[in-house]
């Protein structure tokens, strides 16, 4: 468009709604309205519980998360795919290794490894080694495991268990693609760029945005598993849990389906799980150990990058492994259902 004298006018952006600017609304409703949100809560003994468990759950979470945002944003920031691929041994078998052990020292959450493994592979890291990063880091680093031992206090054999069991499942997934995997499942290889790594942008830039982006999707889900626990305490019978704790592989079954569905971040699903207090530790540790693995967003995002052929072969199989290696390691560590 141009004016009169032929200078050209920028046009207008249109103002698109984000979940930013729609957090802020509901932060301000919230406020504008907290007595008769309090009275009405109140006035309902079971809407009180799911309230108190709701907050409870969330409030004991959202430390940890925003560490665990914060470390993804310097690693999206200060450490590239390069850096990574030019420490991976040659040998494909010793890379999966290297590669899985990485991620207790670069904690991603589990959206944000996903274009990082999608780099590894653009730059010429094998496959399965890149996989194997893509299950570590947001599963056996220090914030979650930190995380673990609060919500589980006086339960060292969680933070031990959780650590196995997802270390495990991660080199068992990066030698089976390894081993089985080919190439054309995936989708060719291309220079998309990670958008938190974009070129021409200050490392602030990059670390402050991916902070934000991760936060906000991470926070989300958080609000989802706070309330799915708050949901279990009130609306679940108590029967149905015994029923549960009865059945040893039946409650293992649904807590890892669960931990698909429920979609949460591995910084705060400790605290979900913790909540889950009618149910044995085994099951428990499973949906630790599933969540960060495979869920719904996670099949979503790898169909999207890697291509849904790989994502239709790579999450069922995710999915089993990660529930045997949890459940072995609960039987070691946890010494069977408890």
């Amino acid at each position: 468009m141009s004016g009169p004298a032929g200078a050209v006018v920028p046009r207008q952006r249109r103002f698109t709604p984000t979940s930013t600017h729609l957090f802020v609304l509901l932060a301000v409703l919230g406020i504008l309205f907290r007595g008769p949100l309090v009275d009405w809560i109140g006035a309902v003994p079971q809407l009180q519980t799911a309230t108190t468990i709701f907050v409870g759950v969330f409030v004991q979470a959202l430390p940890f998360l925003v560490l665990g945002v914060a470390m993804s944003g310097a690693i999206a920031a200060f450490v590239s795919p390069a850096l990574l691929r030019r420490v991976l041994p040659n040998n494909e078998t010793a890379a999966v290794g290297v590669a899985g052990l990485a991620g207790m020292a670069l904690p991603g959450c589990e959206c944000g490894v996903v274009p990082v493994s999608k780099r590894l592979i653009d730059q010429g890291a094998p496959s399965g080694a890149a996989f194997a990063f893509l299950l570590s880091a947001p599963a056996v680093n220090p914030v979650v495991l930190v995380a673990t031992a609060v919500a589980f206090p006086g339960q060292p054999g969680m933070v031990g268990a959780r650590f196995a069991g997802s270390l495990a499942t991660a080199l068992a997934m990066g030698w089976l693609w390894s081993r089985f995997g080919r190439p054309d499942w995936l989708r060719p290889q291309g220079n998309r760029v990670d958008e938190h790594c974009v070129t021409g942008r200050s490392r602030w830039e990059v670390f402050t945005e991916a902070a934000r982006h991760d936060l906000l999707q991470a926070a989300a889900f958080l609000v989802l598993g706070a309330a799915a626990a708050a949901a279990l305490h009130v609306l679940v019978p108590a029967g149905w849990f015994r029923h549960l704790a009865g059945a040893p592989l039946l409650s293992i079954v649904v807590l890892a389906l669960l931990a698909v569905v429920l979609a949460l971040c591995s910084e705060a699903d400790a605290f979900v799980a913790s909540s889950m207090s009618a149910l044995p530790l085994l099951p428990r540790l499973v949906f630790l150990v599933v969540g960060p693995a495979v869920d719904v967003k996670l099949f979503a995002m790898q169909a999207g990058t890697f291509g849904r052929r790989f994502a239709l072969r790579f999450a069922p199989l995710t999915l089993v492994v990660a529930t045997c290696c949890g459940a072995l390691a609960g039987y070691i560590f946890l010494g069977g259902m408890r």
